[in-house]
């Protein structure tokens, strides 16, 4: 079985994360010969995948560029919106069908162009209940849900205990993402820390990453004595055990991998009920929900949660599940979709012999 991965993204978020870790523990599965990974000249993904055997690289700035080297394969595998323009026209050249995840629980425009793609791809996969609602009524086959999975990274954990040791005495609520406040919510994080700067003086509320709000973000909080600007951290992993609570206030979401990660540290997580995160956060069993973009509310579950046996049980209870959202796992769900259209191919190719 031969398998292009298409991604065409700039940067290096959670989708791409989730391209990397699918990639890896494909590379471990019989039956899965080589990869092929069609992707920019620069993306991140080629640093993140250069040690992963059996996986080749094509560059391709645009959905018209990489389809001559990339040439035939079992299926194309479109990770992101740029990729499913790509992974249709290679259908219309080499004849090979193509996946499509869908990430992102925003609406897909109606237009005959995505209209085109949704109808011709071999299956759909959406990462939440959520978002296969909403792309159901574009493809012809029953769309199936998918989850992202959580890294299975090897913290250090001198950096944890280093980072908690700079707030000594004090209770650390983190968020980690891209500081964009329409998408991942961060004034509503800093709204709960207006709100509760008085009544919990020792809460420290920590924001990893950076993005386009930053600048905006900082200003707005330059008062706020209870808020720590962390900055961007590659080895976030790390950083995670070292908090008491994670927080994800997000205004939209597909599913919130980063949750997961927060899960495997064993952190105990709130999070707004939006989106996907309800598949993955139950309230009062592996996590707090709150209503999205409601400080107040954020605020009330925030100081719930200075109760360390809740923190205990709702950890522990995340943790049971997590073995549904291995990357092992993930890998195997991918396979039962992509192994049909193997065994036509192979059953083709022996009745032509």
């Amino acid at each position: 079985m031969h398998i292009i991965h298409a991604n065409l993204a700039r940067g290096f978020r959670g989708g791409e994360r989730q391209t990397v870790l699918l990639i890896q523990a494909l590379a471990d599965k019989p039956g899965v010969a080589s990869q092929t990974l069609v992707c920019r000249p620069q993306s991140p993904l080629r640093d993140a995948l250069a040690a992963t055997p059996g996986v080749r690289f094509v560059s391709a700035r645009h959905p018209l560029a990489g389809h001559r080297r990339a040439g035939g394969a079992t299926l194309v595998h479109a990770h992101e919106a740029r990729a499913v323009h790509w992974a249709w026209l290679h259908r219309r050249l080499y004849k090979t069908p193509y996946l499509i995840t869908r990430r992102v629980d925003t609406p897909v425009k109606r237009k005959r162009s995505n209209q085109a793609f949704y109808r011709d791809a071999y299956r759909c996969v959406a990462l939440s209940r959520v978002i296969a609602a909403e792309i159901q009524p574009l493809s012809p086959h029953p769309v199936v849900q998918i989850p992202s999975a959580y890294t299975p990274l090897t913290p250090d954990p001198e950096i944890a205990r280093g980072f908690h040791a700079r707030y000594p005495g004090c209770f650390l609520v983190g968020h980690a993402g891209a500081l964009v406040d329409r998408h991942k919510g961060q004034r509503v994080l800093l709204d709960a820390a207006r709100r509760l700067r008085h009544t919990q003086p020792d809460m420290r509320f920590v924001f990893f990453g950076r993005g386009e709000d930053e600048a905006a973000l900082k200003e707005e909080s330059a008062g706020l004595e209870n808020v720590v600007w962390a900055g961007f951290k590659t080895d976030i992993g790390s950083y995670l055990p070292a908090l008491d609570v994670f927080a994800f206030p997000s205004r939209n979401e597909g599913l919130g991998s980063v949750l997961l990660d927060a899960m495997h540290a064993g952190v105990p997580v709130v999070a707004s009920q939006v989106g996907g995160i309800p598949d993955i956060v139950r309230d009062g069993d592996t996590g707090l929900l709150f209503p999205p973009g409601d400080g107040a509310a954020l605020a009330e579950r925030l100081t719930r949660l200075r109760d360390a046996a809740l923190r205990q049980t709702l950890a522990e209870q995340a943790g049971r599940r997590l073995a549904d959202y291995s990357p092992d796992a993930m890998a195997n769900a991918y396979l039962a979709l992509y192994a049909p259209l193997f065994q036509s191919r192979t059953a083709r190719a022996s009745s032509e012999t």
